[in-house]
């Protein structure tokens, strides 16, 4: 086989890369399995990546890669997306179908590692009798051994390895036990021939896919489906008499079925009224914690910025000969500013991306993810399109292609255009900015209630949308897998909250620096008075001229001042440069003290990164202006108007991928116009009641 050739299709499928390339001519190895049977968590072991895992089907729609050394021979793994079987239904599925299916021989994985759940074991049975139908290498790797015996599932590993003729490894990824046998049953593995089919099952048969759904493009035009054949049921009648014998032969239960400390937390986690109330209140503590508790930490990173850091920076200038040229002021007013304010929020990211792996290791998101389900479905929203909603409340962009999960295109497209509408963690870092300025004392229950508001954007949205021009949808019950509750592993809560982190800082950087370098350079060039390129004040410049030409028309939401208007427009490309362009553009605002004189109250005495107090109290006063003395009423429009409209160009980057050009188009004009609309109901009615 041309392992080279295997990687090349591999990465050309939506893959993103765990780590670096294996050596040439490496084995490689595929990783497949249901979604939630700890597929990618073993992956995350085996590799030492650090690749995202969920509790839901579609978490993992892409495929990702890594390098592992079983016995010290060195192998690539490539981390399939969760299919419950070889018959896609959803794009994700076709895709695991392709890699081990449709590609030509010497091009699929050398051996296929199929994890299986104890607790669950027929279900994923079904899978492995399907790749075990055709000449390859297979070893199973059994999970969830721990929870199976707490529920009286006992299993002869041995007995199960004679009845499917595989391997068969129980492994413990979470802790990092049994990784050492299955690295040897690869080796093995690897070093036998192909397995021939088993005598229970035909040889060569190769499943029909059913009809593709229809495209993006024509989301009303109905396919006829032809349903299975009687070779397709024969078929699955063999599998399954084939995966009973194998249950039967491996499985003993000791004694009843006990109900677990799981089944008795769900009967309340889960139930319509105790479910949606235990959502909100895990939802306001999360928020309110990341409020309270990073403010001090923020703080301080602030006092570093603006004093130490700034000063440090000033006298390398000075040194250098730059102190008082054009680049000092790019470089204290632009990247100092503008990216060191947005720097102030490391901290509250990183605790809200660690409670909510806390959540997440927990086995609680699951279930959040039924109750908001539940929810859904009764305003007649798809049940399995929330999935990927759920993700685009940490970001838009793999939110957009978590879409591919959903079988049917109109689903896929109506959940496309409502993830903008989640409010993802880049926009969290402006609410909590703004609710300190506005609203210090109920700071997280205004971010709290934002995300409401989310939620019910996202269900007055997809009715309207329903009922107008994506009108006769299928319906679709939720399928989703309730993981038993664990105790959260810190090595991999803080894990996962890095990863997220990581991830968030590495798409911001790129964008915010060339966001506040242009922000910078428009500030430079003078369209009025007589300073020249560099030296022009904030107000006389093109930049001011052009947030100047847009801010009547957010005046009757109450916030038509350029400062803000300007600020809106750096967010239509990352919603974090709303923060940098405040921090650049009063920066800019403020004239150094004079040598030996005292700084202003409110002004940084070395300008570079405003501190807090100062940015709240510019930004205080601009909306008390620009709303005839309702700031409060201002500032929730702002905040609406901000959780309404098009995310980022990154977002728009992944809708235009999987609805195309003309659906991502209509989808920002519908943003603009509902985030414009409900901001000026929201100002309008708020200046009454203030």
């Amino acid at each position: 086989m041309s392992d080279s050739s295997t990687r090349a299709s591999v990465a050309s499928c939506h893959s993103d890369a765990a780590g670096p390339a294996a050596a040439a001519g490496a084995p490689v190895i595929a990783l497949a399995g249901a979604p939630n049977v700890g597929k990618t968590t073993l992956f995350n072991a085996l590799t030492g990546s650090h690749r995202q895992t969920g509790n839901w089907p579609g978490t993992s729609v892409a495929v990702g890669h890594g390098n592992w050394r079983p016995g010290g021979r060195e192998v690539a793994v490539v981390d399939l997306p969760g299919s419950y079987s070889l018959d896609p239904l959803s794009p994700d599925e076709q895709l695991t179908r392709d890699l081990l299916v449709e590609v030509p021989p010497d091009r699929r994985p050398d051996l296929t590692v199929v994890v299986l759940d104890a607790t669950a074991l027929a279900r994923g049975l079904y899978l492995l009798a399907q790749i075990r139908e055709r000449p390859c290498r297979v070893v199973a790797a059994l999970t969830m051994n721990d929870i199976a015996a707490r529920h009286g599932i006992v299993l002869d590993l041995d007995r199960l390895a004679e009845a499917v003729t595989t391997p068969v490894v129980a492994v413990d990824p979470r802790r990092g036990t049994g990784l050492d046998r299955l690295a040897a049953a690869v080796v093995a593995g690897l070093d036998r021939p192909a397995q021939p089919p088993p005598q229970e099952l035909p040889s060569c048969c190769h499943p029909v896919a059913p009809a593709p759904s229809p495209g993006p493009d024509d989301p009303g035009q109905a396919v006829d489906d032809p349903g299975p054949t009687v070779d397709d049921l024969d078929l699955a009648d063999a599998r399954f008499t084939w995966i009973d014998a194998a249950v039967a032969a491996a499985q003993q239960r000791q004694g009843r079925p006990l109900l677990t400390r799981s089944d008795r937390i769900d009967r309340v986690v889960t139930s319509p009224v105790g479910g949606a109330l235990v959502f909100l209140a895990a939802m306001w503590l999360v928020f309110q914690t990341t409020t309270a508790v990073a403010a001090p930490l923020q703080r301080g990173l602030a006092g570093l910025l603006t004093g130490p850091v700034t000063s440090g920076v000033r006298w390398l200038l000075d040194l250098a000969g730059l102190g008082q040229g054009v680049a000092a002021r790019f470089v204290i007013q632009g990247l100092l500013a503008g990216v060191g304010m947005l720097l102030t929020f490391v901290p509250l990211m990183a605790l809200m991306f660690g409670l909510l792996a806390v959540l997440e290791d927990s086995g609680y998101l699951a279930r959040a993810a039924v109750v908001t389900d539940r929810l859904m479905r009764r305003l007649g929203l798809p049940g399995r399109a929330f999935l990927p909603l759920v993700v685009g409340f940490g970001c838009n962009v793999p939110a957009v292609s978590g879409t591919r999960v959903l079988p049917d295109a109109r689903h896929r497209l109506l959940t496309t255009l409502l993830v903008p509408f989640t409010s993802c963690s880049a926009r969290l870092t402006v609410y909590v900015l703004v609710a300190g300025i506005f609203f210090p004392e109920h700071a997280g229950s205004v971010v709290f209630g934002l995300y409401l508001v989310s939620l019910l954007f996202v269900v007055v949205v997809g009715v309207g949308l329903r009922s107008t021009v994506l009108r006769a949808m299928p319906d679709e019950p939720l399928m989703i897998d309730l993981p038993p509750y664990h105790l959260p592993v810190p090595r991999l809560v803080l894990r996962a909250a890095w990863t997220r982190l990581r991830g968030f800082l590495s798409t911001a950087s790129g964008l915010i620096v060339g966001t506040v370098a242009l922000v910078w350079l428009l500030q430079a060039v003078p369209v009025s008075g007589n300073a020249s390129f560099g030296e022009v004040p904030v107000q006389d410049s093109l930049y001011a001229a052009t947030a100047r030409t847009l801010s009547p028309v957010f005046t009757p939401a109450g916030f038509g001042d350029w400062h803000t208007t300007s600020a809106l427009m750096t967010g239509f490309v990352a919603k974090e440069a709303v923060i940098s362009t405040w921090a650049q553009t009063y920066a800019a605002s403020q004239p150094p003290p004079a040598p030996g004189q005292a700084a202003a109250p409110g002004q940084a005495a070395t300008p570079g990164a405003p501190d807090p107090a100062a940015l709240g109290t510019a930004v205080r006063q601009h909306f008390t202006s620009s709303s005839g003395g309702h700031p409060a009423a201002a500032a929730w429009a702002f905040l609406v108007f901000l959780l309404a409209y098009t995310p980022c160009v990154a977002t728009l980057a992944a809708q235009r991928r999987e609805i195309g050009l003309r659906w991502t188009a209509f989808g920002i004009a519908g943003q603009l116009l509902t985030a414009w609309l409900v901001a000026v109901l929201v100002f309008q009615v708020g200046r009454l009641l203030t």
